[in-house]
């Protein structure tokens, strides 16, 4: 029977992390279902969902102690389930661009939460604007929104959220 493990894994960026710890995945007999890789600052950062017997699982764990004993890398492991279907459920896209500032992440954030909206993906980043060189900041979501909301009002409260903060945001539905 297949089970989930969830791997953290965080280091510094050096060229080969992403094989080395792969390879310890690929030698243990899990499958990589899905991941997230990313270089923050100069730390390499790594999410995978891994699937496997109990045995690959239980192999996985111990082979990757042996790869964070090297010392540059620090892995942790979760074990978790299928996600449950969210039935009734609208799949919507965010972006948002503005000048950096504090709080952007937070204030939608708590937007989308106090509506019961489900953040299903978040990926941000800063920048420096064309041709000016100003600080900016970009935000991409997938949000659910659940079916009983209404979405034109959400939109409305949406963009007015967006003009107080002075964010340039788009919400709008995921096409297939």
């Amino acid at each position: 029977m297949s089970q989930l493990i969830v791997i953290s894994a965080i280091g510094t960026d050096r060229t080969g992390v992403v094989q080395d710890l792969t390879k310890v995945v690929l030698a243990c007999g899990g499958n990589i279902e899905e991941s997230r890789m990313t270089t923050l600052g100069a730390e390499f950062a790594m999410l995978l969902l891994v699937s496997g017997n109990w045995h690959t699982l239980s192999r996985l764990e111990q082979d990757l102690d042996k790869l964070c004993d090297k010392g540059d890398l620090q892995v942790s492991i979760k074990k978790t389930d299928d996600k449950p279907i969210a039935e009734n459920r609208m799949p919507y896209a965010v972006d948002v661009v503005a000048l950096d500032q504090q709080g952007i992440v937070f204030n939608l954030a708590n937007f989308f939460a106090s509506r019961d909206i489900e953040i299903a993906d978040v990926a941000t980043r800063s920048y420096a604007a064309a041709h000016t060189g100003a600080p900016m900041f970009a935000v991409q979501m997938a949000v659910n929104v659940p079916s009983s909301v209404h979405v034109a009002q959400l939109r409305d409260e949406f963009l007015e959220l967006c003009d107080r903060l002075n964010l340039d945001a788009i919400l709008e539905p995921v096409k297939a």
